[in-house]
């Protein structure tokens, strides 16, 4: 059932029987040999098993690299199944994109495969930071025994690095402080498809925990690349990027714009969410969830510009 998967290299697999039942998780091959699984626009449950986040993996001559494992163990092991139902191939690398939950916290239903667990350089500081605090609040959400701790990268990217499938590449880059301080995303070099982590996000409200500005910045770079399509971190499996790239634009430029103005006028920061970037609230799921989050940590810092 689970696909050549060692379970005397991971015995927390038997400490739940929620954790013992995963399925190969869907997936959709929206390039050759480039498969995505779709991420739900929730948050994290105990009936989604964190699986909110859109996944990818793909599969070269020579090895497999997965970009993001998912946001549980369960999910972990459902993505592996899926991977195994398509391919025997060694599980080479796992990117893990940032540091946020639903991203990362199914790397260790991997670290059987000897993978290399590949990381923007900030990583490491970022998981020290917030990794036992994130394990412990999935762990209420999915319930004792579902949550590993989070996995540490093996291979730090500081700039640009390249990874080889065989006849395939890979490119990595770490950006400056963006949707987080510590975001790569991943251009498979054969498709030209951008694979952006939480840099792009579709349809979900984006979340703001690095830097605004910087946000804009790093999207615009992204964008002098000619990219033409991207799996974003949330929202459909592929999207155009032009597309997608300036509905987000927008609102950040709003949460932006506002906010400043918001901060001339002297409205305090507990009244800004009620008056920043509200023109943007039709356009995005679960905005009444995140928006207001997003327009504290804009004025924030904002305010000392």
């Amino acid at each position: 059932m689970f696909g050549g998967l060692c379970l005397c290299c991971l015995p927390s697999l038997l400490r739940a029987e929620d954790v013992a039942s995963p399925r190969p998780a869907p997936t959709v091959e929206v390039a050759s040999a480039v498969y995505v699984r779709h991420g739900l626009a929730e948050d994290s449950s105990a009936a989604n098993h964190g699986a909110i986040a859109n996944l990818g993996f793909i599969v070269g001559r020579d090895a497999v690299a997965v970009i993001d494992p998912g946001g549980s163990l369960f999910d972990g092991i459902s993505l592996r199944l899926a991977i195994r139902a398509i391919t025997q191939l060694p599980i080479r690398y796992v990117v893990l994109s940032h540091v946020h939950p639903d991203h990362i916290f199914g790397a260790a239903a991997f670290k059987a495969d000897g993978a290399v667990f590949v990381g923007h350089a900030r990583l490491p500081e970022q998981l020290a930071a917030r990794g036992e605090f994130y394990r412990r609040g999935l762990e209420k959400i999915l319930g004792d025994g579902n949550v590993e701790p989070a996995v540490a990268p093996t291979l730090l990217v500081r700039d640009r690095t390249e990874l080889d499938l065989g006849d395939r590449a890979l490119v990595l880059t770490a950006h400056r402080p963006a949707h987080t301080v510590c975001d790569l995303s991943v251009l498979d070099t054969r498709s030209g498809i951008l694979l952006t982590g939480d840099l792009l996000f579709v349809d979900r409200i984006p979340v703001l925990d690095g830097d605004l500005k910087g946000w804009l910045r790093e999207m615009e770079s992204l964008r002098a690349l000619g990219v033409q399509k991207a799996v974003p971190g949330h929202g459909p499996a592929l999207v155009p990027w032009a597309t997608a790239e300036a509905a987000q634009g927008k609102y950040l430029r709003a949460l932006l714009d506002d906010t400043r103005a918001a901060i001339a006028k002297g409205t305090s920061i507990e009244d800004a969410p009620d008056i920043v970037a509200r023109s943007e609230r039709g356009n995005w799921q679960l905005f009444d969830a995140y928006h207001g989050r997003n327009v504290l940590e804009a004025y924030r810092r904002l305010e000392w510009e």
